[in-house]
């Protein structure tokens, strides 16, 4: 800020406020759902709550360690999508997620296993219905130009192909090599050759027919050459007893129970996958997409995701679709290069939690270790992939239950009476400053309306593009702000009366006063701020919602004070009338001034 001597343009500053508060209404009424209205915390709306049941391979009961580690990371992810206002707890066996809002698909997000595996694939057929029409890749690979990654592989019938498996898509059904569009928009040519097809069994001729699911066998009953399929309805089964089931059928290197697993499963894509999170990374898998509409014989994992670096989520323009893109670190970088390098054309699939996400083709090497996944995502679910996967997989996986409503009846109570504490506190502060400041105390009013609109403004932009919920915690932190503002407006006054008390007009104590009550000001939110920051870097829960809103008043109390309060106080001290004691409530320091003055002169007489 410029020095007393150095011209002022009140007029400036109020403009400046003034566009960044019509520029940030806009932002409110012409994007989103338009409406002006901050999200909620769960004691304010309610909220949904989900239990997640611990389940391990072996079912023997999660230990303290493995469900406190979970509780951090889902704790991180709950961050990574922006201070929502959720809650993790450790309850038994059990972690219990609530979020704010009705809709329970949140939280069960939050606690997906999200084990990510790199996956050859070695067949594809659709699943039970889903038949695609001739020259249309089938569900769940990828659909033309705009679903494919430069660098993912191809066709059924990949290198690593167990000998002698007979084709269970034909050369001249769908599943030839995708072409990504060029830098122009353009479809670039095919290859040249197909890619390589599957080899028959020397012991069973082509035309022979593949083993048919239906009738299939008895629940439990061996199948031919290998062990007993698990029951498609186990309630009653032990939970580690039909994950060595699932196990022992779509994990199997025998290539016959890999032929009647691959059939089997497209019958039920559509059932809860008891594999899911605990498949073998270093066995084959026979899986469904995440869609349903596709069934996969995939090889043993080439990268897991402790190789991911960072993870993120954004709008492809060239696609016109959402995309999660990962940076892998450089072991998996190195092996990701040298894979995608020896395997143009063919087709590799990206499991999370034993589903497949996205299974698009190679069509060059992809050095550098950055690479993408595609797939049928929206804003949200592609923002919500990228968190799952940037803070790593849970120690165990998770079952989760039905979603429950969490009622607001306290919080509304709560909330009540809270904004009946905060007007009387308000009221009372602007009636104090009306009647020890007079006209400065309105201006004080003036800047405090002024402050209160910018921050609603702020809550809801803030809820709308990162998640932030408003609660009873984050409401106190902005009831104290109001404190943290008039002290800065008492500092401003004070130091105004200083100079007139030195024997200053008004007009011209005002400058002065201003040059020397902005450092303490700035002092002091600075203090004010770095404990909000500290305690919302060290709490959990609704405190970081309180550390929230305290900071975000205490940078804007500097905002106003610069751009409001300084000015109007300013142009205040030009005014004739406003100059007057009667006005200003300034007569009682004047007089002492007059007094001071007479009494210099007494003393310089003599």
């Amino acid at each position: 800020m410029a020095s007393p001597s150095a011209p002022v343009h009140p007029y400036r500053y109020l403009t400046l406020f003034l566009v960044l508060l019509i520029g940030a209404y806009l932002l409110v009424f012409l994007t989103g759902d338009k409406h002006a209205k901050p999200k909620l915390g769960i004691d304010l709306q309610g909220g949904t709550r989900v239990t997640l049941t611990a389940r391990t391979p072996d079912g023997t009961p999660p230990t303290r360690e493995s469900l406190a580690q979970a509780q951090e990371i889902i704790s991180s992810r709950v961050d990574g999508l922006g201070v929502s206002g959720s809650e993790v707890v450790v309850d038994g066996d059990n972690l219990v997620i609530t979020v704010p809002g009705n809709d329970g698909n949140e939280a069960r997000n939050l606690g997906q296993t999200a084990r990510l595996y790199i996956r050859p694939v070695i067949h594809a057929i659709p699943a039970a219905g889903q038949t695609p029409p001739a020259g249309q890749a089938p569900a769940g690979a990828p659909q033309g130009a705009p679903g494919v990654v430069p660098g993912l592989p191809g066709a059924p019938g990949a290198p690593g192909m167990p000998p002698g498996m007979p084709p269970l898509i034909s050369p001249a059904e769908p599943g030839a090599p995708i072409v990504p569009p060029s830098q122009d928009g353009q479809g670039a040519p095919a290859p040249a050759e197909p890619a390589p097809q599957p080899r028959p069994f020397p012991e069973e001729p082509a035309p022979t027919p593949a083993p048919s699911p239906a009738p299939a066998p008895a629940p439990g009953a061996p199948a031919p050459g290998g062990p007993a399929k698990p029951d498609p309805n186990p309630k009653g089964a032990n939970l580690a007893q039909r994950i060595s089931d699932e196990k022992a059928l779509r994990q199997s290197a025998d290539q016959q129970i890999q032929l009647l697993a691959l059939q089997f499963q497209a019958t039920r894509c559509n059932d809860e996958d008891v594999l899911a999170g605990n498949d073998d990374p270093n066995l084959p898998l026979v899986t469904c997409s995440q869609d349903h509409k596709e069934v996969y014989l995939l090889d043993k994992s080439i990268i897991s995701g402790e190789e991911i670096e960072s993870a993120s989520s954004g709008l492809d323009q060239q696609r016109g679709e959402y995309v999660v893109d990962l940076q892998f670190k450089s072991k998996g970088a190195d092996v990701w290069a040298n894979y995608t390098a020896a395997n143009v054309g063919t087709q590799t699939a990206f499991t999370l939690d034993s589903q497949v996400v996205s299974a698009p083709q190679i069509n060059e090497a992809i050095p550098g270790g950055r690479t993408q996944i595609t797939g049928n995502f929206t804003q949200d679910s592609a923002r919500e992939l990228a968190n799952v996967l940037k803070y790593g997989s849970l120690p165990l996986s998770f079952e989760s239950s039905e979603a429950e409503t969490v009622s607001a009846t306290l919080g509304l109570t709560s909330l009540r009476a809270g904004l009946i504490a905060g007007a009387i506190g308000l009221g009372l502060v602007l009636l104090y400053s009306l009647l020890y400041y007079r006209v400065l105390g309105l201006l004080t009013a003036l800047s405090l309306v002024a402050s209160g609109a910018m921050v609603f403004a702020i809550l809801v932009l803030l809820g709308r593009y990162i998640g932030y919920t408003l609660d009873l915690a984050g409401i106190a932190g902005l009831i104290i702000g109001i404190g943290t503002t008039a002290d800065s407006f008492v500092v401003f006054f004070e130091r105004i009366k200083d100079e007139i008390r030195e024997g200053r007009s008004f007009r011209s104590a005002v400058p002065r006063g201003w040059a020397r009550a902005r450092k303490t000001i700035l002092s002091g939110n600075a203090v004010s701020f770095l404990a909000a920051a500290v305690l919302y870097v060290l709490a959990v829960g609704q405190v970081k919602g309180f550390a929230f809103t305290l900071g975000l008043t205490t940078i804007l109390d500097v905002v106003v004070v610069f751009l409001v309060t300084w000015p109007l106080v300013f142009l205040a001290s030009k005014s004739a009338m406003l100059a007057k004691p009667a006005y200003n409530g300034l007569g009682a320091v004047q007089q002492i001034a007059r007094e001071r003055r007479a009494a210099a002169t007494s003393a310089g007489g003599r």
